[in-house]
């Protein structure tokens, strides 16, 4: 009996055959390698996060006040602490603070009392608050085991209330103004521009001699003058919006002259004069062909045009135009330092808020850097 003899079976082609990838996959790839980007990404989500959950991870009502605490300096938070037995322990704590009174001066002054540990421990009980509004609950990210100890990691502002917790409640003000800012900016960006590059003639013409006029005006006085028409007896939410408004007044402008640019490039393209030719709609051509072929540019260019929305309204609110107390943003924490006495004194009221806004807008810039070279099809 002869034995059958085997054939190498054929390679599949399937396995030799390239990996095509699509464009989004592409911006990804190239986006991934750039470190500082990712780094930067991974920095706003968190304080996103921050911002979601701000009563959550506030160990201080923002709202409560200590006459003894006035101007306290910022407190270092230590992780270890001597045992019983003389041994170390992971114990995390602050120091308290003990008080003396400058008769000269008439001022208090604050020294460390090494003697005094406050311990910290996270997932602990203190103030309550509504998670989200809706439930009702004291639970807090960290905090002092006794919910009747108060310290100050970032010190305490001329009123003894918390900077730490007042910056973190803050962050949801100042971040959201700048997405709502943005996305306000990329609606009326994109219907002007994609109008004015799409259809041209005296529309054209009209659309960009308002955008001239508009990018003419200085933007400090326009938004003063916009600012200073706002009533002093509004509620905070509805001053809120019309502060997001104004920031967004100006940012829509450069957004409309690149869409109308992409679009003065695109309408004459085989593929939209194919889509006319199938019967689609103006706005059809726009949205499902024209804006698709770009996102991707939109998408950097909004996330440059973030911290621009976050400045503006830093600016308005440092200036006594903008959100007003109690409305808690970054830039009501810096009018606290607007006098020479009160940095002077507590030069953390000006540090600790200054150095989360830096740290913000250059994450936004290092993202919006990575986006746009990823989105780049010319960059290597």
């Amino acid at each position: 009996m002869t034995q059958a003899s085997t054939l190498p079976l054929a390679d599949d082609p399937a396995e030799h055959s390239p990996v095509v990838l699509g464009p989004w996959a592409l911006v990804w790839r190239k986006f991934m390698r750039h470190r500082l980007a990712v780094i930067s990404g991974v920095i706003i989500i968190l304080i996103y996060l921050i911002a979601a959950f701000a009563e959550f991870v506030a160990p201080a009502d923002i709202s409560k006040t200590s006459v003894r605490h006035t101007f306290a300096p910022p407190q270092m938070m230590h992780l270890f602490a001597p045992g019983d037995d003389g041994s170390t322990v992971f114990l995390p704590h602050v120091k308290g603070l003990k008080t003396t009174i400058d008769k000269e001066a008439r001022r208090r002054t604050f020294e460390i009392d090494d003697t005094k540990i406050i311990p910290l421990g996270f997932f602990v009980h203190g103030f309550e608050y509504k998670l989200f509004g809706l439930i009702d609950t004291d639970l807090h990210l960290f905090g002092a085991k006794n919910p009747r100890d108060t310290f100050y990691l970032f010190g305490a502002d001329r009123l003894g209330r918390d900077i730490f917790s007042r910056i973190v409640v803050g962050t949801r003000i100042s971040m959201s103004i700048g997405l709502v800012g943005v996305a306000m900016s990329l609606v009326i960006g994109v219907l002007l521009g994609g109008i004015s590059g799409y259809f041209g003639g005296w529309l054209d013409g009209l659309i960009q001699r308002f955008i001239e006029f508009i990018r003419s005006v200085p933007t400090i006085p326009l938004w003063m003058g916009l600012a200073a028409a706002i009533p002093l007896d509004w509620p905070p939410l509805r001053t809120y919006f019309v502060v997001t408004l104004i920031v967004s007044m100006i940012g829509w402008t450069s957004l409309a002259r690149e869409v109308r640019g992409k679009f003065l490039s695109l309408r004459n393209e085989d593929f939209i004069i194919a889509a006319r030719l199938d019967g689609l709609s103006h706005g059809e051509v726009i949205l499902k062909h024209m804006v698709p072929s770009f996102s991707s540019h939109i998408i950097a260019s909004l996330t440059l045009a973030v911290p621009l929305m976050i400045l503006a309204e830093t600016s308005l609110s440092f200036l006594g135009i903008g959100l007003q107390p109690p409305i808690v943003s970054w830039g009501t924490l810096l009018k606290e330092a607007q006098n020479i006495r009160s940095i002077a004194q507590a030069p953390w009221l000006l540090i600790a808020p200054g150095t989360v806004i830096v740290i913000a807008v250059l994450a936004f810039n290092f993202l919006g850097d990575g986006l746009r070279d990823a989105a780049d099809p010319n960059a290597h």
